[in-house]
């Protein structure tokens, strides 16, 4: 295929089929985590600890592996995401085998936490990449597909599970990071090397990066504050939706609810893109984080709770496109992948603390106190994300 072929053909579906494998794995690896450690012998608290750990692990790597893709000598972005792809195709079938051993169980299943993680901004940065590079490419559309194959995932996994056991989870860890090997081989990608990142050696330095942005570096502490809010929701809706008279049942719908009204917003964000500024994309999910938080508190009931999902629309679904390309339009080429991890770091900063505050606040003070500290962490969130963010130019689609 010749370059100015590649360039002219839609690359959006290949990139969903990325990002819907991509997503999947989050269904078995997340989704299941508890299902399939309870069944070899963990503990809850030692499966919080794990999952806990695995996080703390890949916010510590995650601007390092960026900083590595980032830099001229790297392979490509797409090589480096197919090696993480074989080790945990490795650590999953490792994991078939490995029931007999708490310790190498809990190494392996952690190590695949850890990579899915690091993955995150890599695949984010493959499309937004492809983008930059003048090829046609709906970034909105293919990760609103990651949130389809997540949901498909889950579903039949779990059909899989009750019928043939929690084994299933490895098995399938490994198939869906097979197929998601296959899809990144037929993806067309080649790096590509400015002139300043030639130059300039030293840009790999986090304070380097930091003194570069350090407006960048504000926002962030404002994610991390509104994903607190987001995990606390997403990690103890049972014990809320409890709260509000409700069942398991109740919870499973109000939990489909919300990741169906995401898909709006996802699959449009490129025609939002062309009415109105990222930037101002961008400050209004900080604003629906909090609301959402806030209607959670304050639901009297079921119905009401159900309501208060339709805040997904424009929180969790917007900020999950909108940072993506708020982060690429406001760094150098140099840094852009940098930038991408950083900014997934706070999600996973946000996921840690939210695990580990929640369980005892709810414990110690009950649903409302955890409420009301994910409400007040998300406020502040909001007012960070309103004055912090930079006013970005015309985004290309």
């Amino acid at each position: 295929m010749s370059p100015s072929t590649e360039k002219s053909s839609n690359l959006t579906v290949k990139y969903a089929f990325i990002q819907g494998f991509f997503w999947m794995n989050f269904a078995v690896i997340m989704g299941f985590s508890s299902l399939y450690l309870l069944d070899v012998g963990f503990s809850n608290t030692q499966i919080g600890l794990l999952i806990a750990a695995a996080g703390i692990i890949s916010a510590v790597l995650q601007p390092t592996i960026a900083s590595y893709a980032d830099s001229p000598s790297s392979p490509s972005l797409k090589r480096i995401v197919s090696v993480f792809t074989i080790l945990v195709i490795v650590m999953g079938l490792l994991l078939i085998f490995s029931k007999g051993s708490l310790l190498l169980t809990g190494l392996l299943y952690g190590g695949c936490i850890t990579i899915l993680q690091l993955l995150t901004p890599l695949v984010n940065a493959l499309g937004m990449e492809s983008i930059n590079q003048g090829k046609r490419l709906n970034f909105g559309v293919s990760r609103g597909m990651g949130s389809v194959a997540y949901a498909v995932a889950a579903y039949i996994l779990g059909i899989v599970a009750d019928r043939t056991g929690a084994g299933v989870v490895p098995v399938a860890t490994a198939g869906v990071f097979a197929a998601l090997f296959f899809f990144l081989m037929v993806f067309p990608f080649q790096k590509t090397v400015s002139e300043s990142s030639k130059k300039e050696k030293n840009s790999q330095s986090p304070l380097y990066f930091f003194k570069r942005y350090p407006r960048f570096a504000v926002v962030l502490i404002g994610c991390v504050l509104l994903y607190i809010s987001h995990v606390l929701l997403n990690s103890f809706t049972f014990q809320i939706v409890e709260s509000k008279g409700g069942t398991s049942a109740e919870m499973g719908f109000s939990m489909a609810l919300a990741s169906l009204i995401e898909l709006p917003t996802m699959f449009l964000f490129g025609y939002m893109l062309k009415k109105v500024r990222c930037d101002i994309w961008f400050r209004i999910s900080g604003i629906f984080f909090m609301l959402k938080c806030l209607g959670s508190l304050l639901a009297p009931n079921m119905p009401v709770f159900y309501a208060i999902q339709l805040f997904q629309l424009l929180g969790w679904a917007l900020i999950t496109v909108s940072s993506v390309y708020y982060v690429n339009s406001i760094m150098d080429s140099r840094d852009a992948i940098k930038g991408q991890a950083y900014m997934t770091m706070t999600y996973t900063l946000g996921s840690v603390l939210g695990a580990l505050l929640g369980g005892p606040l709810i414990d110690k003070a009950g649903v409302a106190a955890m409420l009301t500290f994910g409400t007040a962490a998300a406020a502040i969130g909001m007012i960070i994300l309103l004055f912090a963010t930079e006013k970005t130019s015309e985004m290309p689609h």
